[in-house]
């Protein structure tokens, strides 16, 4: 399974999300986005592409916040992973983000804006970056592995 995944849009509307992103997210099984949308019209915009799983940022408005949960546990072919948008300052997020989930394989974040692709003590902790700069696409498999593109 092909899942696309953005964070930190930082968008008014839909129409400033980047061509290359929308073009790679008509491509997969699944779009998640990990918070910052800061506004309705980008989370209506990417459900008009396909399925969404999203959380709630930091930066987003009053109505998003109240849509959206502060974390979310997703399970795709026998793979559980966590989303959340993530707090505070960069350095010792990914323990925050960690102690936000039990056993999982995958935790998606955000709030960073710097990219994260890497495998710790056996889970794989996944930041897009800022959307404007790049996004992922995760491939859930035998394993799940990731892969940043850089706009």
């Amino acid at each position: 399974m092909r899942i696309g995944v953005l964070s930190d849009t930082h968008m008014r509307s839909f129409g400033e999300v980047p061509q290359e992103v929308l073009k790679a997210l008509s491509n997969v099984d699944l779009i998640v986005h990990a918070g910052d949308f800061t506004t309705l019209g980008v989370l209506e915009g990417l459900r008009q592409l396909g399925e969404v799983k999203a959380v709630r940022g930091n930066m987003d408005s009053a109505e998003l916040r109240s849509i959206l949960p502060e974390k979310q546990l997703v399970v795709i072919g026998g793979k559980k992973i966590g989303i959340t948008h993530g707090s505070g300052a960069p350095w010792g997020i990914e323990n925050r983000v960690r102690g936000m989930f039990d056993e999982v394989d995958v935790i998606i974040y955000g709030h960073t804006h710097k990219v994260k692709n890497e495998t710790i003590g056996g889970l794989l902790f996944f930041n897009p970056g800022q959307a404007r700069r790049s996004f992922g696409i995760l491939i859930i498999g035998a394993d799940a592995t990731g892969e940043i593109i850089e706009l």
